[in-house]
């Protein structure tokens, strides 16, 4: 298990990519959370099994509308009694 903190970039703000992320994230029984940035930006905390998190960043990478340019990635510690993934206003 892993956790992994993202800084998305490009068109990722009115495009639905808060929900979208969340919806992967719960089909692949990932936990973590979600939130845009007021710099245009979505920020991101993903958990889970490493290939998973791979899957859902990629599934966001092929969906129409959303056109992230730039990910900033670093691994952070694991909460191991983080148990949802929430979508943050």
């Amino acid at each position: 298990m892993v956790r992994k903190h993202y800084i998305f970039h490009g068109r990722v703000q009115g495009v639905g990519f808060r929900v979208t992320l969340y919806q992967a994230c719960m089909r692949l029984k990932l936990t973590g959370w979600v939130r845009n940035k007021y710099d245009g930006t979505v920020e991101a905390c993903i958990q889970g099994d490493p290939d998973k998190i791979e899957q859902a960043i990629s599934y966001m990478n092929n969906t129409r509308y959303i056109r992230i340019t730039q990910m900033d990635v670093e691994e952070i510690p694991v909460l191991p009694s983080e148990k949802a993934f929430d979508m943050k206003y």
